[in-house]
């Protein structure tokens, strides 16, 4: 039987050009993002920046760290504890650096320090002198403020954590790792009194020695742990993680829904070879054994080419994603072979579970009903396909249901959404057959009212071959029902943390930083100062517990003025009153299965150990997860404020006292409405940039999986146009009936995505309105991105429309003497 295969695939390569692209281009595709999954995931850490300069760096030990029974539990601290002040005396010569925040007015953001600390990076003067007084500063080139920039002699306004003061500017650095502003040394002191580290040009031992244990003595690449951009390193290389690996995903599914569907549509187009196998004695093991054969001929070779090819993709891959901001630009290319393996693998068992279902339908064809078989389709469900349908679809609304009732809150994770979305369009894939007649029909009715008989012919068809028509549409399925199901659920998702962001909040306007650093406290005091105005800031914070004994787990509190926040804040209160907020007590969430009047012994944000009693447990709507008192928020600065009229202040007034306020400071006011479209508009523009990333990859291959089957299908129907032609069809007819079969395809296709993305968003839809109620704008009230659906679909549109015309008119299909 492997000779007949090695036969059938020469004598019917045709048939195969569609399994061997799709097979390739999946294994390709799985090569390419594996190659930039290895890179994200073993890239070595961006080396030293701020201290490159300095051979040995000495910063303090900001890790909180817990005796257990388990021999210690350790987490960061939110509140940087600082270099020992007395360690500078020991270590003479070290350069004593203090990182604070410091932004130019209206400029991005910067850091401030003092001018010692220039050489760590090192910058050097490119104009102008070193900065002496305390008005003075010196500032790097190409970056801190907006286009001109600041000039010698300059005055210009620089805001810290104490407000908005004037300097002068009497020096430019040349640039460095980050937007710098340099002050006096004395000046620096007086601006941040805590020591951020100290950079030593000694050996390693002698400063050991010299610390003696009470700080972290750095040397090597272990520079960079004292970089204030290791974080955000960390979370972008974890985003660039995650939306590889979210696209890998879906190649994977992909590339197993669209190869089967292929080989079966290859193997359908066969049924009169199978007949006349069965007739001149084959067994049905045969036939199955050179379905089989062929399958792993194709899979061997196609899985081999896109292994070997799909590497040279992923550096345009990460590129991209840098580009878009998705991925960090220091990332070193992996040069694993790994990659490449698990692509040829995967192909290779790909096309082996691919070809199951159809060896099997093959080699069931017994001798007697051969020739009927061979001639028209029977049977499009089989028994195995229905259970197999059934069974899948039966999983995924079970998992739907379970974590709509169950945990509601996971329902937009990636591990919860996504799986049950490849699971129901594997359902409705395997279902199609069910619905192609009904949908057919209903389709093309409009057409059959028409003069002529185009309308007709076509939707008999696609009737009379629904099982083809099915697998014809597979791709359309997948591509507008992952565009439609993703993005639809990123609108719904971002609507949702919207509005259970945005609904407790009363306040009339919000105060906002435009930068990284906060609400200085001379702006909090102008704030406060402004007439028929209630302010309640809102100071990020942390505390730590002891969970079980075993673990320390940080968890996120708010700082504020109790008092004030319940006139601007809705605060939903299971038990207790926040009335009994001090500084030893806490308002905790529902999660924290704590009761009112219990104590418990925390850690706070500089790692003081304390104990506070629970003085109010909060609802699963609330805005926060614990409120303390503002004792509690040490040097952290407000990263909001509320503001609400008082009875009959004036709004228009009260607007532009505000605005006068925030002037300068690097902060604006926006009315509660403008801050929910603020908010809105930039969580849609951060996830629909992440999913439009994973769908420009996805459906670039079934993009190409659709114009492959639809040329496979062309090949086999070269009969049926020189029929039409021999009954008095023109060669126009043809062609329009051959446009019409691939619209009517692809409509198939959509309205088959268009079930299955129902399905999705309204079992998302049940998990959301339960944490946040009716949400305006999201099911039942549907405001999917129909611009982009319509673009995804039109282009499957043109995509068939050309791989069904342009085969016909290079053939002699559509002459009478093809019949």
């Amino acid at each position: 039987m492997l000779r007949i295969a090695l036969a059938t695939l020469r004598t019917r390569w045709m048939s195969f050009v569609g399994t061997f692209a799709a097979l390739a281009l999946g294994a390709a595709l799985i090569a390419a993002l594996g190659q930039v999954l290895a890179t994200t995931v073993g890239s070595p850490d961006r080396g030293p920046q701020r201290y490159a300069a300095a051979p040995v760096v000495v910063v303090p030990d900001d890790r909180l760290t817990v005796p257990t029974w388990q021999g210690g539990s350790s987490a960061p601290l939110a509140e940087p504890r600082g270099v020992p002040a007395d360690l500078a005396g020991r270590l003479p010569g070290a350069v004593v650096d203090r990182a604070f925040p410091a932004q130019l007015a209206g400029g991005p953001p910067a850091v401030g320090r003092p001018w010692s600390a220039a050489r760590t990076a090192p910058h050097r003067l490119v104009s102008g002198r070193a900065p002496g007084a305390a008005h003075e500063i010196a500032v790097t080139g190409g970056g801190v403020a907006s286009v001109p920039g600041p000039r010698i002699g300059e005055q210009v306004s620089v805001v810290t954590a104490d407000g908005a003061r004037p300097y002068t500017v009497v020096g430019i650095t040349s640039p460095g790792p980050e937007a710098t502003v340099f002050f006096s040394d004395a000046q620096a002191v007086r601006l941040s009194p805590r020591v951020t580290a100290l950079a030593v040009w000694k050996g390693a031992a002698e400063v050991e020695a010299a610390v003696g244990g009470k700080a972290r003595v750095l040397t090597g690449e272990d520079r960079a742990l004292a970089e204030p951009s290791r974080a955000a390193d960390e979370n972008a290389r974890g985003n660039a993680n995650t939306i590889v690996g979210i696209a890998a995903g879906f190649a994977g599914f992909i590339a197993v829904f669209v190869v089967s569907s292929t080989f079966a549509f290859a193997v359908g187009q066969r049924r009169r070879e199978f007949a006349l196998l069965r007739t001149i004695g084959a067994t049905a093991s045969q036939v199955r054994r050179m379905v089989y054969g062929e399958a792993l001929l194709v899979a061997v070779t196609a899985s081999a080419a896109g292994a070997l090819l799909g590497p040279l993709g992923a550096r345009p891959i990460q590129d991209w994603l840098v580009s878009l901001g998705m991925a960090p630009g220091w990332l070193v290319p992996s040069t694993s072979s790994v990659p490449s393996w698990v692509a040829f693998g995967t192909g290779v068992v790909v096309a082996v579970l691919g070809v199951v279902l159809s060896a099997r339908r093959a080699g069931r064809v017994p001798p007697a009903e051969a020739l009927r078989e061979s001639g028209v389709e029977q049977g499009a469900m089989t028994p195995g396909r229905w259970v197999a349908g059934l069974a899948v679809l039966a999983t995924a609304l079970v998992s739907m249901t379970m974590t709509a009732v169950g945990n509601p809150s996971s329902a937009t994770g990636n591990k919860s959404y996504m799986p049950v979305l490849m699971l129901l369009i594997a359902a409705v894939g395997l279902l199609a057959p069910v619905v192609v007649r009904p949908v057919t029909r209903l389709l093309t009715w409009p057409v059959e009212r028409l003069r002529g008989a185009g309308g007709t012919v076509v939707a008999a068809g696609a009737v009379a071959s629904a099982r083809q028509t099915a697998a014809t549409a597979a791709p359309v399925l997948v591509t507008v029902g992952l565009a439609a199901s993703l993005l639809g659920a990123a609108a719904m998702s971002d609507a949702a943390r919207t509005a259970m962001e945005a609904g407790p909040i009363r306040a009339d306007y919000v105060v906002l930083p435009t930068g990284p650093a906060g609400l200085d406290r001379q702006l909090v005091r102008r704030l406060r100062a402004v007439p028929g105005a209630d302010v309640t800031t809102v100071t990020p914070t942390s505390v730590y517990t002891l969970e079980g004994r075993t673990a320390l787990i940080r968890r996120p509190a708010e700082a504020v003025d109790p008092g004030a926040l319940r006139r601007s804040v809705d605060v939903p209160v299971l038990a207790g009153s926040l009335a009994g907020l001090r500084d030893d007590t806490i308002a905790v969430s529902e999660t924290w299965d704590l009761g009112v009047g219990q104590s418990l012994t925390m850690w706070r944000a500089d790692g003081s150990e304390a104990t506070f009693t629970v003085t109010a447990v909060l609802g699963s709507r609330s805005a926060a997860d614990s409120y303390l008192t503002p004792a509690h928020a040490f040097s952290a600065l407000p990263y909001r404020a509320y503001v609400k009229l008082r009875p009959g202040a004036a709004a228009d007034q009260v607007g532009a006292a505000l605005q006068r306020a925030t002037r300068g400071h690097n902060a604006r006011a926006l009315t509660k409405a403008a801050w929910e479209r603020q908010l809105g508009t930039g969580r849609a523009s951060a996830s629909r940039l992440g999913l439009l990333v994973v769908l420009g990859i996805m459906l670039a291959y079934t993009a190409i999986a659709l114009v492959n089957t639809l040329l496979m299908a062309a090949s086999d129907r070269s009969a049926e146009r020189g029929a039409l032609r021999l009954l008095g069809a023109t060669r126009g007819q043809v062609l329009r009936y051959v446009m019409g079969e691939a619209l009517l395809v692809v409509a198939v296709g959509t309205v088959l995505a268009a079930l299955a993305t129902t399905l999705s968003l309204f079992g998302l839809w049940t998990a959301l309105v339960q944490l946040t109620g009716p949400i305006p704008g999201t099911l039942p009230w549907v405001a999917m991105p129909w611009a982009a659906i319509g673009a995804v679909t039109a282009g499957c549109a043109v995509l068939a429309v050309l791989a069904a015309v342009v085969p016909a008119l290079a053939s002699k299909d559509v002459r009478p003497t093809a019949a």
